[in-house]
C-alpha cells in the first residue's frame, strides 16, 4: 500500500503538472474504481472545470476545481485515492510526461510501457486507453490526467471525506506528535505501533514507515503507550519526519534503511543481532531484539 511519502510524490506531480488546465472530457468507465459513482457521472461534473490545487491528508488525495459557465460557484473535489496500485501520469503537448516515480510506485513495467506520450485519443476520446487505464481526464491543451492501475485496487471519488482523519504525520512537532499519539480512551495499552498506523489518529503511516520510525527510534514495536517516556516519544517524533524526509528524496519508503533486513535471517544492520518477526495491531512487523526494547 502506498504511503505517505508515495501519495505526496503523486500530488506533487499533480500541482506541477495539472493545475491551471481546463478538463474538455473524462474517462469515468470503470465503474469498480469510480463505486457509488456509475459511468457518466464524474463526466457531468468535471467538463469545463480548471483544476486549481492539489491537496493531502494521509495517503488521501484530492484536486480543487473551479466554477464553470453553468455553475460559477467553486467546482467539486476530485479525490483520488492510489491503492496498492495505483499510478498517475499526466502528459501535455509541451511536456512529454509527468510521472510518479516509478521504483516508489513499484510499477516499473507499466510506466516502461504506458508513460512518455503514448496517449492518443481518437475521435471518440478514450478508445486508445490502454490495458490499465481505470480513469482519465482530457485537458482543452490536448494534454491528459490518467489513473493506471493493473489491479483495480484505487478509487475516483467526488468531494472525499476525510473528517475522520488525524493530523498528518508530516505536519507533526514532537509536543504535538507527543499529544497525539497519548490521546483518547484506551490508549494506554496499545501497542505503539498499533496507534501509528491507526489513521484516525495519525495519518499516513503505513506498516513499513512505522518499522522503520520505530528501529530508528530504537522502540519495541509493542510496548504499550502508556510505558514510553516524554524523551522516548520525542525521539520517535523525531526519527518518524527523517524516515518521512528520506523516504520522500529517495522515492518511497521501500528505501528505509531497515526495510532490506525485514526478512528472515537478516540482521540488525546497526548491532548485528538477528531480526525477529510478529503481529503487532494485525501487520506483520520486524524489530531488532536487542535494540529495541
Amino acid at each position: 500500500m502506498p504511503e505517505l511519502p508515495e501519495v505526496e510524490s503523486a500530488r506533487r506531480v499533480l500541482s506541477e503538472g495539472a493545475l491551471g488546465r481546463t478538463i474538455t472530457d473524462v474517462d469515468d468507465h470503470d465503474e469498480w474504481v469510480t463505486r457509488p459513482l456509475g459511468p457518466g457521472a464524474l463526466r457531468s461534473a468535471l467538463v469545463g472545470r480548471r483544476l486549481t490545487a492539489a491537496h493531502r491528508r494521509g495517503k488521501s488525495l484530492w484536486l480543487n476545481t473551479s466554477g464553470r459557465s453553468d455553475d460559477p460557484q467553486d467546482g467539486v473535489d476530485l479525490g483520488l485515492h492510489l491503492g496498492m496500485s495505483g499510478i498517475v501520469v499526466i502528459s501535455g503537448p509541451a511536456d512529454p510526461a509527468h510521472t510518479l516515480d516509478e521504483t516508489a510506485a513499484g510499477h516499473p513495467r507499466i510506466a516502461r510501457r504506458l508513460v512518455g506520450g503514448d496517449y492518443r485519443p481518437d475521435r471518440e476520446g478514450f478508445a486508445d486507453r490502454g490495458a490499465y487505464q481505470r480513469f482519465a481526464v482530457t485537458f482543452d491543451d490536448g494534454g491528459a490526467m490518467r489513473l493506471l492501475d493493473p489491479r483495480r485496487l484505487s478509487r475516483v471519488r467526488l468531494d472525499p471525506d476525510i473528517d475522520a482523519l488525524g493530523p498528518d504525520a508530516l505536519d507533526l512537532d514532537p509536543s504535538a506528535f507527543r499529544r497525539t499519539v497519548t490521546a483518547g480512551r484506551r490508549v494506554s495499552t496499545a501497542p505503539i505501533k498499533a496507534r501509528l498506523l491507526d489513521q484516525s489518529v495519525l495519518a499516513g503511516v503505513g506498516n513499513l514507515l512505522a518499522d522503520e520510525a520505530l528501529w530508528r527510534a530504537r522502540i519495541g514495536p509493542g510496548r504499550a503507550v502508556d510505558t514510553l517516556t516524554a524523551r522516548e516519544l520525542d525521539r520517535l517524533a523525531v526519527a518518524l519526519q527523517d524516515a518521512l524526509g528520506d523516504a520522500l528524496d529517495r522515492g518511497g519508503v521501500h528505501t528505509g534503511e531497515i526495510i532490506p533486513f525485514r526478512k528472515a535471517g537478516q540482521r540488525c544492520p546497526r548491532c548485528g543481532a538477528e531480526m525477529v518477526t510478529g503481529t503487532v495491531g494485525g501487520r506483520t512487523t520486524w524489530w531488532c531484539p536487542k535494540e529495541q526494547t
